[in-house]
């Protein structure tokens, strides 16, 4: 089903009124007050730096939907408007404002800080008691495999930010042990099997019991 059209359409300008930075965009909806301020890379920047207050918005022109809208978008966010020191925008207009998201996943800086957030932010909340996380017992992926497009992204993936590779591969110093009393396995340090070994458990990754 087809997107409900909204009633307003507009270009709009905002501006750091503390470095007179702007940025140019187009923005679609219901309501005028909506409180949206654009989506830019270096206009959040902005923002977080000098706070939404010193950030002001003005509605430059109207239109009558989104395809009008997003043509006039990308006649006035051109290379000419880029070069502009003061000029906050990353790439040309018509595309709207979450092509950087596309664009940044093909930078292995931005990909290594985003992968490290998003594990402080599993750490933190495991810590915090907020998800409980069990290393003793694991999912049965017994006759299941990825498809090939995910394959293909995960090496990509990997060897974009230098993962998997020698001492950054998450299986390195490690080795598998099951116990068929305990019917369950888990993943160990190397020097620690002997112990394990001692104790019943066999080397290998036995995942029907």
């Amino acid at each position: 089903m087809p997107r409900k059209q909204k009633q307003y359409h507009f270009i709009y300008k905002t501006t750091c009124i503390v470095t007179n930075k702007f940025y140019i965009g187009m923005h679609s909806t219901n309501d005028l007050n909506d409180g949206y301020v654009g989506s830019g890379k270096r206009l959040w920047n902005s923002i977080r730096k000098y706070g939404k207050e010193n950030h002001k918005i003005d509605i430059l022109e109207f239109y009558d939907n989104r395809t009008i809208l997003r043509s006039r978008e990308r006649d006035i966010i051109d290379e000419e408007l880029l070069k502009n020191p003061f000029c906050m925008n990353i790439r040309d207009g018509g595309d709207g404002g979450w092509y950087h998201i596309k664009e940044l996943r093909y930078d292995p800086v931005w990909m290594k800080n985003k992968n490290k957030k998003i594990s402080n932010a599993v750490k933190l909340a495991y810590k915090e008691g907020r998800v409980n996380i069990r290393y003793d017992c694991f999912y049965d992926w017994t006759g299941k495999k990825h498809k090939s497009e995910s394959i293909e992204k995960m090496k990509y993936t990997h060897k974009l930010n230098g993962h998997q590779q020698g001492e950054k591969n998450s299986c390195y110093g490690t080795c598998w042990i099951y116990n068929t009393n305990e019917k369950c396995n888990k993943k160990i340090k190397k020097e620690e099997l002997n112990g394990w070994i001692s104790r019943g458990w066999i080397k290998g990754r036995k995942m029907k019991f």
